[in-house]
């Protein structure tokens, strides 16, 4: 999966703020079907989604497009991938998933949606929203190749707050146990590792060192939930040219040292050696992917 830094979401019955969410500069765009669409007007999303899919599409390869779907749970799923499993579509936000099985029910469900539009490659986006799905992260995570990114709940008033009960902070102490096995079983898998989302609309500074921490941690995007949010998640999950100047230096000095039969030497003051140089490597490449579109 893309190395999205910030993901927003916009109802998808209101084609209008497709354009708002890309002209805000998010990297990726969730067209959402399940909890800001009224019931009502379902079924009448799922064609404005796929319009807005294929409209998008015509000027505009590079933003991620993903559904979230209603849950399995609601039966409305079939109906939903059957209309927005288009040319176009880069995956499936799928909620509510709490084991493998569910995971291996959405494959069945898109292999044969894939095959009847002539769409291929489509990826999940998986939230981590209930007690089960925290019990059972890892084996999700490494359910199928179709898993690219899962998300280290962190939300104030959503279903995971509800179902584990914590009372939510600022800091995220309440929630970093949860986030923490989020990650380590997104690193296992090879996967996308986003954090959640940051609810108070105004508070920037507030959203900023909540992303912080997140990026701190280990993650390397995040949801949004409103286009000013965009820039500043963008800022966070990017990497600072004083960053790539630090982590390009070193590669060049142990590499010539290395040259020289030196495993171990000292750069701008610090002691480094082979496991400096690897982590080096590592994260001049993920820079290069975030820099340049490039795929995880």
């Amino acid at each position: 999966m893309r190395a999205y830094r910030s993901i927003l979401f916009v109802p998808g019955h209101r084609p209008a703020w497709v354009d708002k969410a890309i002209n805000a500069g998010a990297d990726c765009v969730v067209l959402d079907l399940e909890d800001s669409v009224p019931v009502t007007e379902k079924a009448a999303a799922r064609a404005q989604v796929a319009d807005s899919i294929r409209r998008v599409r015509a000027t505009n390869t590079e933003v991620g497009l993903f559904v979230r779907v209603n849950p399995l749970a609601t039966r409305l799923t079939g109906g939903d991938l059957e209309e927005v499993v288009v040319p176009g579509l880069t995956g499936i936000f799928a909620p509510k998933v709490e084991k493998a099985t569910d995971v291996l029910q959405y494959d069945a469900l898109l292999d044969h949606f894939e095959e009847r539009n002539g769409v291929t490659g489509l990826e999940y986006i998986v939230p981590v929203e209930t007690v089960q799905a925290i019990q059972n992260c890892r084996e999700v995570a490494l359910s199928s190749p179709r898993v690219g990114a899962m998300i280290g709940p962190s939300a104030e008033h959503a279903d995971i707050a509800r179902a584990v009960g914590y009372e939510w902070t600022p800091e995220g102490q309440e929630t970093l146990y949860l986030r923490s096995r989020v990650l380590l079983a997104c690193r296992e898998a090879g996967i996308h590792a986003l954090t959640g989302l940051w609810e108070d609309l105004e508070n920037i500074e507030g959203l900023r060192e909540f992303a912080l921490r997140g990026r701190q941690l280990g993650f390397r995007g995040m949801i949004a939930i409103h286009p000013k949010h965009v820039a500043t998640v963008n800022e966070v999950f990017s990497p600072s040219a004083e960053d790539i100047a630090f982590y390009e230096g070193m590669v060049k000095a142990y590499e010539a040292a290395a040259a020289e039969g030196t495993g171990a030497l000292r750069y701008r003051g610090l002691h480094i050696d082979k496991a400096h140089y690897d982590k080096a490597v590592e994260w001049l490449d993920r820079a290069a992917q975030i820099t340049t579109g490039g795929n995880k």
